[in-house]
């Protein structure tokens, strides 16, 4: 699969044809450590003094490779395809060959310091549920009234907490119409393309 970048990012990482292979380099270390650490206004300074350029220009640069390399890393793009989609900026061959030995030596960190960046959100754990049935009551005689009540567990951060929910059949049964078609959604290629993305 290709990376599709737009023409903001092309103009962003073409400032690096302009430079040294060594400087692209070392722009491609800052960019995995800004992943780290966040980004540094004063490693822009010093670079853009260094090279004669904008503080901006320097920054763009950055950020475009940070792009490149992080989306490449979350699809697991291969060697070929990674090429390919670095071919559309017309940069030379070493540099080419440059960018892609740096991508293939870093996207596993990278893909690790992506799911340390994620957020851990409440997911399931266990369930229960109960079915209680009101035959009558003391004023109507023959009357039929369910009521399911359901204990959701869910763990988080390696705590668990229970919920506790009520309700009857028919909105259950909503409920359960509701999330099939959310499942079946998520078969559709365009949320195939974004779960890839996302991954």
């Amino acid at each position: 699969m290709l990376l599709v970048l737009s023409e903001e990012h092309k103009e962003h990482l073409g400032f690096l044809s302009q430079v040294d292979s060594p400087v692209v380099g070392e722009f491609c270390r800052i960019a995995v450590e800004f992943l780290k650490k966040g980004s540094n206004p004063k490693i822009f300074e010093g670079a853009a003094r260094k090279l004669n350029v904008s503080t901006e220009t320097v920054q763009h640069g950055v950020e475009g490779l940070m792009y490149l390399l992080t989306e490449s890393s979350k699809m697991m793009i291969s060697e070929v395809d990674f090429q390919d989609s670095v071919l559309v900026l017309g940069f030379h061959e070493d540099l080419n060959k440059l960018l892609l030995q740096f991508y293939l030596d870093n996207r596993k960190e990278i893909r690790s310091i992506l799911n340390e960046l994620a957020p851990d959100l409440p997911h399931y754990h266990n369930l229960e549920w109960r079915l209680d049935v009101q035959l009558a009551s003391r004023a109507l005689r023959q009357q039929i009234k369910p009521l399911l009540t359901l204990k959701l567990h869910l763990e988080q951060n390696g705590q668990r907490n229970a919920n506790v929910l009520q309700t009857d059949p028919a909105t259950l049964l909503h409920l359960i119409r509701k999330l099939e078609q959310a499942l079946g959604e998520m078969k559709t290629n365009h949320c195939r393309r974004i779960v890839r993305n996302i991954k």
